[in-house]
């Protein structure tokens, strides 16, 4: 899988359309005094819209490739992946910020104590 800034800013503009579309346009059908499951489905499409949101703009963040986060941009001359541990090796925390507002970005540190960060190759 790979992904590059191209397409995730795509992304990053389809997706609030997207949501949009579903919020105007869903139909939970069921009644109210049993479990809905219609009701748990629709809720779910609209965590996935929002995750989907945020994983965008968190692969958009790095600018790094590393294991599975692959970007295009960031890859050696044989393709492999170009890390950057000097200025991302910490998991990315995003706080929500409100409707319509960008997420906030707070980093915590990813320490290694037993092992040795290394680039993995894929030959």
């Amino acid at each position: 899988m790979a992904r590059n800034e191209t397409g995730l800013k795509k992304a990053l503009e389809l997706i609030p359309a997207l949501r949009q579309e579903f919020w105007q346009n869903v139909r939970v059908t069921g009644e109210g005094n049993n479990l809905n499951q219609e009701l748990e489905r629709a809720g779910r499409v609209a965590d996935f819209l929002e995750f989907a949101e945020l994983l965008c703009t968190d692969a958009l963040n790095r600018n790094e490739s590393c294991g599975g986060h692959f970007r295009e941009e960031y890859q050696t001359e044989e393709g492999e992946a170009r890390r950057d541990d000097e200025n991302y090796c910490y998991a990315s925390v995003w706080g929500y910020q409100g409707h319509n507002q960008a997420p906030s970005l707070t980093k915590e540190p990813l320490i290694f104590d037993n092992v040795e960060l290394a680039v993995r190759s894929y030959k």
